[in-house]
C-alpha cells in the first residue's frame, strides 16, 4: 500500500494530474521522507547528521521501493509518525485515477457504437454464432467473450461488428465501446494508448486526470471497466499489438475486433473465436443491391439478368454492392444495363492494363479481381467535374475526419459549396457521415481517390491543397487558443489582430477549449501533413495554437508528438531565416509535455536546449520562460535550492527586456508570477519569513496590474495560507483564504474555488471549529460537481461523511 501511494504521488507531481491538493500531498511526504531518513540516520548511529540531505522526489521504481521502505520500518517504530503515514495514505488514495461507477453518472455508460444500417444482409451467422458463445462459456474468470472477425477490406467487417453489437447490447448495460484503429497501414494505425484515452475519457475520467502513460493508462482502463458488462468494439486493427493493451479484464464482457490481418497472438492469449466473412452470394448481393437502390422512385424494373449481371460484377464484397447501388439509387435516370456494361468495361479495361503502376498507398491493387475498383470508377465517372475535383482534393492526406471547413479549403471552394459537395459524395457512397457535418472516406475510397489525384492533379496541386487545410486549421487553432488563454504570450503572426469581443459570454474560454478538444486529432494529422511536405513554418505554428488544449487537458502521447515535430521543423526554419525564437517555443511545450508523461529527464533536457536556443538568439523573453520551466520542474522534484537559483535567474532576465521588446508588455505580470514562484521555494526550505515577505511583494504587484488578476491574486492568498498553516498560526491563514475565495468566485475559477474552500476547511478544523469546516467542504464538493470533478467531489464528501457520522 505504501509503495503504491509513493509511486502514484510521485507520478502525480510530475504530471500535475492531482491538481494543488497533489502538490501538497507530494509536498507533505517529502516532509515524511525527509523525517523517515532523518531517523534512519540517528538509528545506524549517524547522530550528528553527517552527510544528511534533503530527499528529492523518488522518479524511478528503486527509488520508490526505498522511499516505500523508510517510511514503513519508520512508522513501525513510530506510533506518531505511523499514525501520520496512515494519515498520509488515506489523502493519497484519492489521487489515484479511480473509475466513476456507472450508477453514478451519465458519461460512464457510454454509448460509442455508430449507427447500423437497415441495409444488412446476410450475416446472421456470426450474429449467432457470437450469441452460442455467450450461452456456452459461462463466466470466466477474468477474461471477456473475443471475437475476431477478419477479411479484405470492404467485405463488410465493421458493419457486422456494429450490427452485433447493436442486436445484443440490451445484454450489456453498461455501456459499449467503440474505436476506429485506422488499421489499413502501419503509418496510419492508432496508438493503444490513444484508443485508451477516447475511452477513459468516455468512461467518465477527467481529461486532465488521465494519465500520461500507457502503462497507468491501462490500469485505469482495467480498473473503469472491471465487473461491468460492456460490449467493446475494436475496429480495423493493424496488430495484434493494438489491441491487447485495450482488451478488458471483465468477465461479463464482449469483444468484438475487425482486422485485414491475421491475428494469431490474440487467438493464442484470449481464446478468441475467429471468423473469417467471405464475399455474398450472387442471391445476396441481389438482395443487398435492390436495397440499397430502393423501390417505386420512376425508375423502371430492371429486368433480374441484368440486375443479377450488376451484382455478378460487385464480386459479392458488400462495399462495392452499396456502393455501386448508391449510384443507382441517386441517379433515377442511370439505367441498370448501362452500370452493368460500364462494370463489364472496367473488367475487360483492368485485363487489358494489368496491375498498373504501384503505389504505397493503394490497399488494395487494382485490376480485374477489384470489385471495390470497379464499382468507384462507375461512379466517379458519374461525378460532375466540380464534385469529382473535390472528391479528390479530400484524399491528399488520411485526414481522421473530414469537416465543412477543412474540405473546404483543401478543394479551395467555399463552404457553402463544401457543404452541398460533401452531402453529395456521402450520397452515392464515396463518402460517410460519421457525426453532424463530419465525414469520413473509407481507407479504400480514399486510396482510390488518391491514385487519381497523384494521375489528374499532381504532387504540386496536392501539397497545394494540404497547405490550404493547414493553414486554415492554423487560423482555427490560433483563434479558439486565443479565447481559451487571451493574457499568454505567444509567437507566431496567426494571432496579429485577434481580440476578444466586448461582450464575451462567460462560457466563451471553455467553448474555445471543447472546439480545440473536437478538432484535436485533425490539428494532430495536420502537422504531420505538414510536416510531410516540408511546411515548417506551418509546423510549430500549429503547435503553438494546440498550446492551451495541451496544457488544461493533457493528451500527453499526441502533446509529445506534435511538438517534437514543431521542434525540429522551427530549427529547420530558423536555418532558413525563419524565426529563431520558435525554436526555445517548442522545446519550453515539449517539456510540459514530458512533465505530464513523468518523464522528468526528458523534460529537463528540451528546458536546457530551450534556454540555450533563446540565449543565442537573444530573446530575453524566452529565455526567461525556459529557465522559470526549469524551475517549476524543480520545485516539483523537491529540488527546492534549485528551483529558487532558477527564479533569481529569471529576475536576471527580466531585467534585460526592454520597451519594444519581446514580453515587454507582459513584464509586470512575469515579475509577479516569478515572486510567487521564490515565495513558494523559500517557504518548502522552511524560511517563513523570506518566504512571506516574497509572496507579499507578489501579491503587491498583481493587484498593481491594469485590470487586476483575480485568479493569480487568489493564488497568491491561497500560497500565504499554506504558509501560514505550515507556520502553525491558522487565524492568519484564514484570513488569507478568506480572500483567496473572494478572488476566485471572482475570476470564476471552479476548481481553484474548491481547493481555497478545502484550505480554509483544514483552518477551521485547526481551530476545532466542526460547523465551518463542514460548511466550506459543503460548498467545495458542489463546486468539484459543477466543475466535472467526480473525484474531488467523493472525495470532500468522505470528510463530511467523517464529521456527520
Amino acid at each position: 500500500m505504501v509503495l503504491t501511494a509513493v509511486g502514484t504521488v510521485a507520478s502525480g507531481a510530475l504530471s500535475g494530474a492531482g491538481g494543488e491538493m497533489g502538490r501538497r500531498t507530494s509536498e507533505r511526504l517529502c516532509g515524511l521522507l525527509g523525517r523517515a531518513r532523518a531517523e534512519q540516520q540517528d538509528a545506524s548511529g549517524d547522530a550528528d547528521g553527517g552527510g544528511r540531505q534533503a530527499p528529492t522526489l523518488p522518479g524511478t521504481d528503486s527509488e520508490r521501493r526505498q522511499a516505500a521502505l523508510w517510511l514503513t520500518e519508520v512508522a513501525e517504530r513510530s506510533p506518531g509518525f505511523a499514525q501520520e503515514l496512515q494519515d498520509w495514505l488515506r489523502e493519497a488514495s484519492w489521487l489515484a485515477p479511480r473509475a466513476v461507477p456507472a450508477v453514478a453518472h451519465d458519461a460512464a455508460r457510454p454509448r460509442m457504437l455508430p449507427a447500423t444500417t437497415g441495409l444488412f444482409t446476410d450475416r446472421e451467422d456470426v450474429t449467432a454464432a457470437v450469441v452460442a458463445l455467450l450461452d456456452e462459456r459461462g463466466r470466466a474468470p477474468g477474461a471477456p467473450a473475443v471475437v475476431a472477425l477478419t477479411g479484405p477490406g470492404g467485405i463488410g467487417k465493421t458493419a457486422t461488428a456494429v450490427h452485433t453489437a447493436h442486436v445484443l447490447r440490451e445484454r450489456f448495460p453498461d455501456g459499449t465501446l467503440y474505436v476506429d484503429l485506422a488499421g489499413a497501414s502501419a503509418a496510419t494505425a492508432l496508438s493503444p494508448s490513444e484508443a485508451l484515452v477516447r475511452f477513459l475519457e468516455r468512461l467518465g475520467v477527467r481529461p486532465a486526470a488521465v494519465p500520461g502513460d500507457e502503462r497507468r493508462q491501462r490500469d485505469l482502463y482495467l480498473d473503469c471497466t472491471a465487473d461491468r458488462r460492456m460490449v467493446i468494439v475494436l475496429d480495423n486493427a493493424h496488430s495484434d499489438a493494438q489491441i491487447m493493451p485495450l482488451l478488458p479484464a471483465a468477465p461479463h464482457s464482449l469483444v468484438l475486433v475487425t482486422s485485414r490481418h491475421r491475428l494469431d497472438r490474440l487467438v493464442a492469449e484470449t481464446g478468441a473465436r475467429h471468423h473469417t466473412l467471405p464475399p455474398l452470394s450472387t442471391a445476396d448481393s441481389v438482395v443487398l443491391l435492390k436495397r440499397v437502390v430502393g423501390r417505386g422512385r420512376g425508375r423502371p424494373e430492371a429486368p433480374e439478368d441484368v440486375v443479377r449481371a450488376v451484382a455478378e460484377a460487385t464480386g459479392g464484397i458488400p462495399l462495392a454492392v452499396c456502393t455501386t447501388g448508391a449510384g443507382l439509387a441517386v441517379r433515377e435516370h442511370l439505367p441498370w444495363q448501362r452500370v452493368a456494361e460500364q462494370l463489364a468495361e472496367r473488367v475487360r479495361a483492368h485485363g487489358r492494363e494489368g496491375a498498373g503502376v504501384p503505389d504505397e498507398n493503394r490497399v488494395t491493387p487494382a485490376g480485374a479481381d477489384d470489385p471495390v475498383h470497379r464499382a468507384y470508377d462507375v461512379s466517379y465517372r458519374e461525378l460532375t467535374p466540380q464534385c469529382a475535383a473535390f472528391y479528390r482534393s479530400l484524399a491528399v492526406w488520411p485526414w481522421p475526419t473530414l469537416t465543412v471547413m477543412s474540405a473546404a479549403h483543401a478543394a479551395d471552394v467555399s463552404r457553402e459549396a463544401s457543404r452541398a459537395l460533401l452531402e453529395e459524395l456521402a450520397r452515392v457512397h464515396l463518402l460517410e457521415e460519421v457525426g453532424e457535418e463530419r465525414y469520413r472516406l473509407h481507407d479504400l475510397s480514399r486510396a482510390y481517390a488518391h491514385e487519381l489525384a497523384v494521375t489528374e492533379d499532381g504532387h504540386g496541386r496536392m501539397a497545394a491543397a494540404v497547405r490550404r487545410v493547414a493553414v486554415g486549421y492554423l487560423r482555427f487553432g490560433a483563434a479558439a487558443d486565443f479565447r481559451v488563454m487571451p493574457l499568454r504570450w505567444r509567437l507566431g503572426p496567426a494571432y496579429a489582430g485577434l481580440r476578444l469581443p466586448e461582450h464575451r459570454a462567460a462560457s466563451d474560454g471553455k467553448d474555445a477549449l471543447e472546439d480545440l478538444r473536437r478538432e484535436r486529432e485533425n490539428l494532430a494529422a495536420v502537422v504531420r501533413a505538414a510536416e510531410h511536405h516540408g511546411f515548417d513554418d506551418l509546423v510549430w505554428q500549429l503547435c503553438e495554437a494546440m498550446w492551451g488544449l495541451h496544457l488544461l487537458l493533457g493528451f500527453h502521447v499526441q502533446w509529445i508528438e506534435t511538438h517534437r515535430r514543431g521542434a525540429e521543423a522551427a530549427r529547420r526554419s530558423a536555418a532558413e531565416f525563419g524565426d529563431p525564437r520558435s525554436v526555445g517555443r517548442m522545446l519550453v511545450q515539449l517539456a510540459f509535455g514530458h512533465m505530464g508523461a513523468g518523464q522528468a529527464e526528458d523534460a529537463a533536457a528540451a528546458l536546457a536546449g530551450a534556454a540555450a536556443a533563446d540565449e543565442a538568439c537573444g530573446h530575453h523573453r524566452g529565455h526567461a520562460s525556459a529557465v522559470e520551466a526549469l524551475g517549476l520542474l524543480r520545485l516539483k522534484q523537491w529540488r527546492y535550492a534549485e528551483a529558487e537559483r532558477c527564479f533569481e535567474e529569471v529576475r536576471e532576465i527580466l531585467e534585460r527586456i526592454g520597451p519594444g521588446d519581446d514580453g515587454w508588455d507582459d513584464l509586470p505580470r512575469a515579475r509577479a508570477l516569478v515572486e510567487h514562484h521564490v515565495g513558494r521555494a523559500l517557504g518548502r526550505r522552511q524560511h517563513v519569513a523570506a518566504a512571506l515577505e516574497r509572496l507579499n511583494d507578489a501579491l503587491a504587484r498583481f493587484r498593481a496590474l491594469p485590470g487586476g488578476d483575480p485568479y493569480n491574486v487568489g493564488r497568491v492568498y491561497m500560497s500565504l495560507g499554506e504558509t501560514h498553516l505550515e507556520a502553525a498560526d491558522p487565524d492568519l491563514a484564514r484570513v488569507c483564504l478568506d480572500q483567496a475565495v473572494e478572488a476566485m468566485e471572482t475570476a470564476g475559477a471552479g476548481l481553484q474555488l474548491a481547493d481555497a474552500l478545502e484550505l480554509r476547511a483544514r483552518c477551521h478544523r485547526s481551530a476545532d471549529r466542526a460547523a465551518d469546516e463542514a460548511a466550506d467542504l459543503r460548498t467545495a464538493a458542489l463546486c468539484h460537481e459543477r466543475n466535472g470533478d467526480a473525484s474531488g467531489a467523493a472525495r470532500v464528501r468522505a470528510r463530511l461523511a467523517e464529521l456527520e457520522p
